[in-house]
């Protein structure tokens, strides 16, 4: 999964070790296929494995983490299609597809036993060379709005998440705090999905916990890791990216700086 799409509806990745880089956000829908290797992906209330062959689709506005194993003597493969705001209110206008409900699912959705979309992903494979062009951006329109349809009349209850535009809405900022404080990416993120504008989700953080955000996250996460290191027996390179943390020397700097000791003394 690439979590940041660029300005191409249709991207390809590659990857020839095990990669976990990247911000832990979800920008937009978006529909993956493994073509080798495998991933690992969560959120706060599911983990789920997806190997060579399996498509899923991940929701706009998500917090969800991941891991990309290539395989053995190999490299980590995918094809991805990101649908962005525009373009499914262009195509919503011209098809007129309404949502019934709103739904509340896992950020990711395993799309299973539809081998006529698998068929499809894999045909995107011969453009390859073609969608790394800016100029090629017509051809990349019809194949983004191809796989809509394709995707709305194998699954169509997706319309009820596709066609939802609605913003994140103001939420308790307290709750959200302790459940999403692990995920890796940065204030104005976390603002966003608690339905505030940066300076007022400072503010009400502060009245909130009686700290900054920066401040409070370092601490809230070296909290859990010493309660993992010291009572689940993990290592510092078990814990930090899980933690949030982007890299173990100033996990361990910031550790040793708060705690007195360095994590491997615990």
């Amino acid at each position: 999964m690439s979590t940041k799409p660029s300005t191409l509806p249709i991207q390809y990745s590659c990857y020839f070790h095990r990669s976990r880089a990247g911000e832990q956000f979800i920008p937009e829908h978006t529909i993956s296929y493994i073509v080798s290797g495998s991933m690992e992906m969560s959120d706060i209330t599911t983990r789920q494995s997806f190997q060579q062959g399996d498509i899923y689709f991940c929701r706009r506005n998500q917090l969800a983490k991941y891991a990309k194993q290539p395989p053995a003597d190999g490299e980590y493969r995918s094809v991805s299609i990101y649908f962005d705001q525009d373009t499914l209110r262009r195509f919503n206008l011209e098809y007129g597809y309404k949502p019934d409900k709103t739904v509340n699912t896992p950020a990711f959705i395993p799309l299973t036993h539809v081998p006529v979309l698998i068929s499809y992903m894999e045909s995107l494979r011969a453009y390859e060379q073609l969608f790394t062009q800016k100029e090629n951006e017509a051809l990349l329109t019809v194949k983004q709005n191809e796989a809509l349809l394709l995707l709305l009349q194998l699954k169509p209850e997706l319309k009820n998440i596709l066609f939802d535009f609605s913003e994140p809405g103001k939420i308790d900022l307290e709750a959200f705090m302790n459940q999403n404080y692990h995920f890796n990416v940065d204030l104005q993120r976390f603002a966003y999905l608690t339905g505030r504008s940066l300076s007022t989700f400072k503010r009400d953080f502060e009245k909130v916990f009686q700290d900054t955000p920066s401040h409070w996250l370092i601490h809230r996460r070296l909290k859990e890791a010493y309660y993992l290191i010291k009572e689940k027996k993990k290592t510092a390179s078990d814990v930090y990216l899980d933690l949030g943390f982007e890299d173990l020397s100033h996990f361990s700097y910031v550790f040793k700086k708060a705690y007195g000791i360095s994590p491997s003394m615990v």
